[in-house]
């Protein structure tokens, strides 16, 4: 399936989980796709791998989204899709966070992924398709997440805004908001293998399909919303999460 033949899309943090997943997506369907990161080394090893076009950029650094649009322009022009997926994580209760964290999560998750649609605007072709990765976290309420949480509330705040300042031109804005996903997330943690296994039992055990997402599945949803098939959705969160919010 080629729907996405001659159309160039923009993945943001797309050298690691969803957006990992959704690179392989988008490329094995036609798309020109390019992947950002802080990170130069694994960048550059997942654009080789994949056989798509690497840039080093952190999300975190308005001077470096910036830069980032300046070269896509020179180098790409327009582009058809921008999946804003870059994202931090931070688990804290209110009463031990920091003015450090809070500065590091607000920084990447809302303040980047805002400034990052706002100077690929005008790089983005009439008809295209926005899509930001939020989270079930948005509205879920689960103590020690506030900050990650309020960061992706805002974030689902945004895309309605964007949603009607794009309407003229056709560009559609939506947020994808996964569940419990195995992103590799879990081997990042340092658990050893029983500690890490009863954590996903305890997670699968809050969700009534009885498993957890794989990031294969947000990366089919991200590429639905960038077809003509969805042409009508737009100011759109998308839940992924096997039930979880219904308990």
């Amino acid at each position: 399936m080629n729907d996405f033949q001659g159309k160039t899309a923009l993945i943001t943090g797309g050298n690691s989980g969803i957006g990992y997943a959704t690179a392989v997506e988008l490329k094995n369907r036609g798309a020109k796709v390019i992947i950002t990161g802080r990170r130069k080394e694994a960048i550059d090893n997942t654009a080789k791998e994949l056989n798509v076009f690497g840039k080093v950029a952190d999300q975190g650094n308005i001077e470096a989204i910036e830069h980032l649009a300046a070269e896509v322009e020179k180098e790409f022009g327009k582009i058809d899709i921008l999946f804003i997926n870059a994202g931090v994580t931070a688990k804290a209760t209110i009463d031990k966070a920091t003015p450090a964290l809070w500065q590091q999560v607000v920084d990447v998750n809302l303040t980047g992924a805002y400034f990052t649609l706002s100077r690929f605007i005008p790089l983005l072709k009439d008809g295209g398709s926005v899509v930001f990765l939020s989270s079930v976290i948005a509205t879920r309420t689960i103590a020690g997440s506030s900050l990650y949480a309020l960061s992706k509330a805002a974030v689902n705040s945004v895309v309605k805004t964007a949603a009607l300042e794009l309407a003229p031109r056709r560009i559609r804005v939506n947020a994808v908001s996964p569940g419990p996903t195995e992103t590799g997330v879990f081997s990042k943690m340092g658990l050893d293998d029983a500690t890490m296994q009863n954590v996903k039992n305890t997670l699968q055990s809050k969700i009534p399909l009885g498993a957890l997402g794989d990031a294969a599945d947000v990366a089919k949803m991200v590429s639905y919303l960038c077809t003509d098939n969805a042409r009508f959705i737009t100011g759109s969160e998308i839940i992924l999460d096997g039930g979880m919010t219904l308990c």
